[in-house]
C-alpha cells in the first residue's frame, strides 16, 4: 500500500471514528417502529418532529448525532408497554428540517421545554443518549421543573471526559467527511427520511462544530436535583475516570449503601459489560438496567 493510500485510509477511519462517537452506525438504524402519533410542533422557529407511542407517565428519548428516533427501535417497544414514549427528532435530524442558526445543546434543550409546553406535559422523565444525552442534562440544567427523572447514556458532562483518541477522531470532523459518509447506513437513513436530504453536508458542518468547542457542565451537573441513572459500556468512549467523577458529580459514591439500603444516594450508575459506545443503543443489558429505575416511585409517594 502507497503512503498516499495509507493516508487517505487513516482519514476515512477517523472520519467514521468520529461519526460513530455521535451515532451508532448499525444498519439496525433503518428499522422503523409503529406510532400511535406523531406530528410537528412549531418551537423556537422550528417545525420539530415528535412520535408518540403507548399511554401512560411521559418518558421522552432523545437520539445521538446525525440519528433520528429508529435509534430507539429496540427500547420503544419496551417502555411503551406502560410509558407514554414521546421519542424526537432534534434540530436538522431526522423530520425535523434545519434552520438558520448553530446546533448547540442549550438550544435543542430550549426545544424540549418548548415541545412540552405545546404537548400539555408538565413533567417527564427523559433518556438521551450520546448527543441527545448532552440536550437532556441540558434540559435538566435549563429546566429543572420538567424533569422527573434523569437517565444520560454514554456522554462526557466536559469535553475532556472523552478518550484521547475519541477528541483527534472529533478534531477530524468537518464539511469534507460529510462526502465520506454517504455510504452509510447513518447517511442512507438520514436520507429516507429527511425533508431536504440535500442539507446532509450542513447538518455534518453543524455537528463538526458543535463536537470541536469546549464545554464544562460541572456546575450544572452538581445542582441536578432530578433522580439520575448515568449508563456505560465498559468499553465506552468516555474514560473510566470520568465516568466516576460524573457519578460523584450527582451525589453517587460518597458513603457505603448500607446494609439496609438507607445510604443509597439519589444517583444511580450503570456499567454494561462488553459494550461499547456504538452498540449501547443494540443491547438488551440497557433496558434491563434502566427500567427498574425508572419504575422507583417518588420519594414521598405511597
Amino acid at each position: 500500500m502507497t503512503i498516499t493510500k495509507t493516508k487517505t485510509l487513516r482519514r476515512r477511519l477517523s472520519t467514521t471514528s468520529a461519526a460513530g462517537i455521535i451515532l451508532a452506525t448499525s444498519a439496525l438504524a433503518l428499522a422503523q417502529t409503529p406510532t400511535d402519533k406523531s406530528g410537528y410542533a412549531p418551537v423556537n422557529g422550528l417545525n420539530l418532529y415528535y412520535e408518540i407511542h403507548g399511554a401512560g407517565k411521559p418518558l421522552i428519548l432523545l437520539h445521538g448525532g446525525l440519528g433520528s428516533t429508529s435509534l430507539f427501535h429496540n427500547l420503544i417497544p419496551v417502555f411503551s408497554k406502560a410509558r407514554q414514549v414521546i421519542a424526537v427528532d432534534l434540530q436538522a435530524h431526522g423530520r425535523t428540517a434545519d434552520i438558520d442558526r448553530p446546533i448547540t445543546y442549550e438550544a435543542m434543550a430550549d426545544d424540549i421545554a418548548a415541545l412540552m409546553k405545546y404537548l400539555n406535559i408538565a413533567k417527564a422523565d427523559i433518556l438521551g443518549y450520546s448527543l441527545g444525552a448532552g440536550v437532556a442534562l441540558q434540559t435538566t440544567i435549563r429546566h429543572p421543573e420538567l424533569v422527573g427523572k434523569l437517565v444520560v447514556v454514554s456522554t462526557a458532562y466536559k469535553r475532556d471526559g472523552w478518550h484521547t483518541d475519541v477528541l483527534a477522531a472529533m478534531a477530524q470532523m468537518g464539511p469534507a467527511a460529510a462526502e465520506q459518509m454517504k455510504p452509510s447506513p447513518i447517511y442512507k437513513t438520514y436520507a429516507s427520511v429527511a425533508p431536504r436530504p440535500a442539507d446532509w453536508t450542513t447538518l455534518v458542518t453543524k455537528i463538526a462544530d458543535l463536537l470541536h468547542k469546549d464545554y464544562d457542565w460541572s456546575q450544572g451537573v452538581a445542582a441536578i436535583k432530578s433522580p439520575t441513572m448515568i449508563v456505560f459500556g465498559d468499553a465506552d468512549a468516555v474514560r473510566p475516570t470520568h465516568i466516576v467523577e460524573f457519578f460523584g458529580l450527582l451525589g453517587g459514591g460518597k458513603k457505603d449503601g448500607g446494609w439496609d439500603g438507607s445510604g443509597i444516594p439519589n444517583a444511580r450508575l450503570a456499567i454494561l459489560p462488553g459494550v461499547t459506545h456504538y452498540n449501547i443503543l443494540e443491547s438488551p443489558l440497557l433496558a434491563q438496567a434502566v427500567a427498574p429505575f425508572l419504575e422507583i416511585p417518588p420519594e414521598g409517594s405511597k
